[in-house]
């Protein structure tokens, strides 16, 4: 299975880091520095584009559910090929602002594409790959997401100079060309078995690992209020412009290029759970600084912060989960609850936000308080196993520091 040259592994590698790219880094992130644009070119009201926003979140947890059971019915590589397929259109046809239901649409089918190509693109590529080389490609899978962000914080802009039509077909335009160049990358499937009994049947989850589930689930509704706003804000709350808007956006993506390194390095040195506490607690102050300050270098160097968050977790939580749960069949029926969770939360999030947002009358620092409040809970929940181990816990001296 291992067969592969040099060669055609990075076809592989190149394959997921489209794919991450397309389907999350340009479908979900490309449309916050739209924001101010679709809001000031009278396209849609302040409130809708903000909803339009969400409808990814939505079709993402769509997408998280339906991807297993779509690369059993057809092959993986097909599957991926058609989500990226769709989400090149749904760029296309957002090109006319035909209605809100019409955007709406499209805005949720890129979303259901991103959440399909999250469960699928790893699970069909490692397997191909040597188990001494699969923290390389995942790393790099997840690298996607981060230059997706990157890239629209500054190709957006450029587009924005022909208009907001072009804009979007622009999008499409990239968006199609990383599908067709990594076309022919993806592998033949693995036969897929059916899971055994012991995967299908929902064991009861330890401890460990609903408190796991929680905590992911409370850092998928955090982030949603940075990813949803935070361009708009500086933009319009601050009254510093779009160009600065797109500039914050871009320190974003440079953080998210970095998280997924960074933060599998912390998993490694650390441990999966310490490594978790140490991350939330470094969010919660970067976090505090977008609510206290309004100084653009500090939130510049908050946002670097923030914008390792969202893919960096991502590998944290897989770790965990290996740390929690023995046998590939349990581990991946897990990392698929988890995902479900995450998607799960982050929706809810995306619309919970949104109604603030209108109810509040635009209060962008109301929104990152309740980010703030997500993660600070997050932390909470670690306390009953800190104060019960305290005494008998030597894993938890920081001596291996």
């Amino acid at each position: 299975m291992h067969s592969h040259t040099q060669g055609s592994l990075w076809m592989l590698i190149w394959a997921g880091l489209c794919a991450s790219l397309v389907g999350i880094g340009l479908a979900r992130f490309a449309y916050t520095p739209l924001i101010p644009a679709l809001i000031e070119a009278h396209w849609f009201s302040a409130a809708s584009v903000v909803y339009l926003g969400a409808a990814n979140l939505a079709g993402y947890l769509v997408g998280a559910l339906i991807g297993r059971p779509l690369a059993l019915r057809y092959s993986s590589a097909a599957v991926l090929r058609a989500m990226m397929l769709l989400v090149s259109l749904a760029f296309l046809a957002c090109a006319w602002p035909l209605s809100v239901a019409w955007f709406f649409s499209w805005r949720l089918l890129s979303g259901i594409a991103g959440g399909v190509i999250m469960v699928l693109a790893a699970s069909s590529i490692l397997p191909h790959v040597a188990a001494g080389r699969r923290g390389l490609a995942s790393g790099a899978i997840f690298l996607g997401l981060g230059l997706g962000i990157a890239g629209s914080g500054t190709l957006v802009p450029v587009l924005l100079a022909q208009g907001l039509a072009s804009t979007w077909i622009g999008l499409a335009v990239v968006a199609m060309l990383l599908t067709l160049s990594s076309w022919r990358g993806w592998p033949a499937d693995v036969v897929h078995a059916a899971p055994p009994a012991a995967a299908q049947e929902s064991a009861t989850p330890s401890g460990g690992v609903r408190l796991l589930f929680a905590q992911y689930a409370l850092m998928a509704a955090s982030l949603v209020a940075p990813m949803m706003f935070l361009v708009d804000y500086i933009s319009r709350g601050l009254g510093a412009g779009t160009h600065k808007g797109a500039l914050v956006w871009t320190l974003y993506g440079i953080g998210a290029i970095v998280g997924p390194v960074v933060y599998g390095y912390l998993a490694d040195r650390l441990g999966a759970r310490m490594a978790i506490r140490l991350v939330l607690v470094i969010q919660l102050v970067a976090l505090g600084v977008l609510v206290e300050s309004q100084d653009l270098y500090l939130i510049g160097g908050a946002v670097l912060v923030i914008g390792s968050f969202p893919p960096g977790i991502v590998p944290l939580a897989l770790a965990r989960v290996h740390q929690l749960v023995d046998g590939h069949a349990r581990q991946n029926a897990t990392w698929s609850r988890a995902t479900v969770s995450f998607a799960t939360f982050q929706a809810l999030a995306g619309y919970a936000y949104s109604a603030l947002f209108s109810a509040s009358q635009g209060n962008y620092r109301l929104l990152f308080a309740v980010a703030v409040g997500a993660v600070a809970l997050a932390l909470l929940l670690e306390l009953p196993a800190l104060l019960g181990r305290r005494n008998a816990a030597p894993d938890l001296r920081l001596g291996r520091l």
